[in-house]
């Protein structure tokens, strides 16, 4: 099986309900386990795995070119955390988007960690192939639920970057590199409005049927609310399996920790966010940053999940990046904790 993610409920624990399997009980075990003891009641508890997407899709949209040092000990420090992935950086074209112009620079910069991967961005072939000569061991490609936003992101229809994806990830396996799928606008379109979910299901398998071993499923405009993601969550999980699905949310409506909680409802168990609630879309006007890892985390350990990562060490990154960009955090959770910090 593809790329099993952490947190796998047994079958015979599960319950079919409109398409996807739900685990029984799963608000019971949400508000379970409260401590914060790190023995064995936290070892049992269900993992999560958080994406940590900060360097890339957090500082990709920063107008003011941010010295190659600064990111590589971003993600040094993120690494440091306890977190699994550290999504660095993407191939892309320096004239869409100048700001991850030293991609391969950043590359040989980065103190590579045992038990942590660190993954691109590449919207081509000659994007992978950097990426391959840069020491990159695993890929991401991106395509959308709309033509339209493809077209704008990528200059390609939807059924276009589905054949090209199939090259690269051929490509990309025989080079020996894992490659995950994101796929956009699952919720609403900046250009063409609300999205169908069965356009979403068609993406996204598509994206797993070529071989990408997780899916991210990416609200990048903000718009969804939680049953709207529920719905999109139960029609992509007919066709791929949860265990091979993420969530992806941006909080321009504050809708973020809530979606992301109907998706753990739901049975996903991979989510997306950007430390200290970086980021935004070149190409989705209006979209604010990504959910704050900080915020995720708190909300995941007081809820009865395991994250494996130092809540602590990570408000002290998302303060230091911030103040590097010198702007404040956007993570509610970091603030309240500063705050108490230093009462």
């Amino acid at each position: 099986m593809l790329g099993l993610v952490c947190g796998r409920f047994p079958r015979s624990t599960l319950v079919r309900r409109g398409g996807p399997w739900m685990r029984r009980g799963l608000r019971t075990s949400i508000i379970a386990a409260k401590s914060t003891d790190k023995g064995a009641d936290y070892l049992a508890r269900p993992f999560v795995k958080i994406v940590e997407v900060g360097p890339r899709d957090g500082l990709q949209n920063e107008k003011k070119l941010i010295p190659t040092a600064t990111k590589a000990e971003l993600i040094r420090r993120l690494a440091n955390t306890g977190l699994s992935v550290v999504e660095a950086t993407s191939f892309v074209s320096p004239q869409a988007v100048p700001q991850m112009s030293d991609a391969k620079e950043l590359m040989k910069m980065i103190k590579r960690q045992p038990n942590v991967s660190y993954p691109v961005l590449t919207p081509n072939i000659r994007g992978l192939m950097s990426a391959k000569t840069a020491g990159a061991k695993e890929i991401a490609i991106f395509t959308a639920a709309s033509d339209a936003f493809v077209q704008k992101n990528i200059g390609r229809t939807i059924d276009r970057s589905i054949e090209v994806f199939k090259d690269m990830a051929r490509i990309a396996r025989e080079n020996g590199l894992r490659v995950r799928g994101y796929v956009s606008c699952i919720a609403g379109c900046p250009y063409a409005g609300k999205v169908d979910p069965d356009m979403v299901t068609s993406v996204a398998e598509d994206l797993f049927r070529m071989g990408c071993y997780e899916i991210s499923l990416g609200d990048t405009i903000g718009v969804g609310r939680p049953h709207e993601i529920l719905a999109v969550i139960q029609a992509v999980s007919r066709v791929v399996p949860l265990e091979n699905l993420a969530i992806h949310c941006h909080d321009t409506y504050g809708q973020a920790l809530a979606n992301i909680y109907a998706s753990l409802e739901a049975g996903i168990r991979t989510v997306d966010s950007s430390v200290a609630g970086l980021g935004g879309c070149p190409f989705a006007k209006g979209a604010t940053g990504n959910v704050a890892t900080e915020d995720v985390v708190y909300m995941l350990e007081g809820n009865g999940f395991r994250t494996g990562v130092d809540l602590e060490k990570l408000v002290d990154v998302g303060e230091w990046i911030s103040r590097e960009l010198g702007r404040p955090s956007e993570s509610r959770a970091a603030r309240a904790l500063m705050a108490k910090r230093n009462a």
